[in-house]
């Protein structure tokens, strides 16, 4: 797929394109959703929002290369205004849904409770550490892209992951070498 070629039709206004485009990513569009929102329910509300937004957008994109990077801010952007305008906080992501490969072999069970861990240790860092550490470690996404997505710069990000990491080893009793 050639991501500048699809881009380019689609601010011609070929809305096939921007399905392709869409399409393409759009297990990792629903897993970036719903680790903000928490749930099904609002994660799928975020992505249709999000499409319409891109559709009406598309040709502020000035990079086309860049179309998944800035898609995916925007809908974090979308995530945190439904967020906002719900007035709710952040909840952490089902580590089920990110773990797919892993699901068909751990036991139910055994997943929601590790879950359940994860989720209590999470309490212990700020929602900007938790988020920076949501984006690198559960959705494999690069810092750039997550300085790009939070709209800060790749130093905060690292320092974000860093001092999140550093505070749940010390309230997890970990040691540096583990």
């Amino acid at each position: 797929m050639n991501v500048s070629r699809l881009v380019k039709k689609a601010k011609r206004g070929n809305k096939n394109a921007l399905v392709e485009l869409i399409m393409t990513e759009k297990d990792i569009y629903y897993r970036l959703a719903l680790t903000y929102t928490g749930n099904q329910h609002d994660a799928l509300e975020a992505m249709d929002e999000m499409i319409v937004k891109v559709y009406e957008n598309i040709g502020q994109l000035k990079r086309n290369e860049a179309f998944f990077s800035w898609s995916k801010t925007i809908l974090v952007n979308t995530c945190k205004a439904l967020i906002r305008k719900q007035k709710r906080l952040v909840l952490t992501d089902d580590l089920s849904m990110v773990a797919e490969d892993q699901a068909s072999t751990k036991d139910p069970y055994e997943q929601s409770e590790q879950y359940m861990v994860i989720e209590k240790l999470l309490d212990h860092i700020n929602e900007h550490q938790r988020e920076a550490i949501q984006l690198k470690y559960f959705h494999d996404l690069d810092y750039q892209t997550i300085a790009e997505i939070t709209n800060v710069s790749v130093g905060t990000v690292k320092s974000r992951v860093f001092n999140g990491l550093k505070k749940l080893r010390e309230h997890y009793g970990g040691g540096e070498h583990e």
